[in-house]
């Protein structure tokens, strides 16, 4: 029995606690009472929420700014003939000459 824990399940008093007994106690009736080990679920819950509320708020206020950003540039093109596009130039690369020719 090396830990304060095993000598308690084994139904040992240590000293110290064996002190804060008062005297002419029947020893049978004596009942210690362990604090629970100390469980990690809840703050690891915790920090999983909060990691996922963040990136919902972030994900939100994307959605919002690009919904924003298109309808300022609808409402500019309708009335002040301002356009917008986006083009995209493909750069594709000719074909090596043929080998022989």
């Amino acid at each position: 029995m090396r830990l304060p824990d095993e000598q308690l399940r084994a139904g040992h008093i240590p000293a110290d606690l064996y002190r804060q007994i008062p005297p002419g106690t029947d020893m049978r009736q004596v009942v210690i009472v362990q604090q629970a080990p100390r469980s990690y679920t809840g703050p690891i819950v915790l920090t999983l929420l909060v990691v996922t509320g963040s990136i919902a708020v972030l994900l939100v206020i994307a959605y919002v700014t690009q919904i924003i950003a298109a309808s300022i540039v609808s409402v500019l093109s309708a009335t002040c003939g301002v356009s917008y596009t986006i083009s995209r130039t493909s750069k594709r690369k000719k074909a090596p000459p043929a080998l022989g020719k």
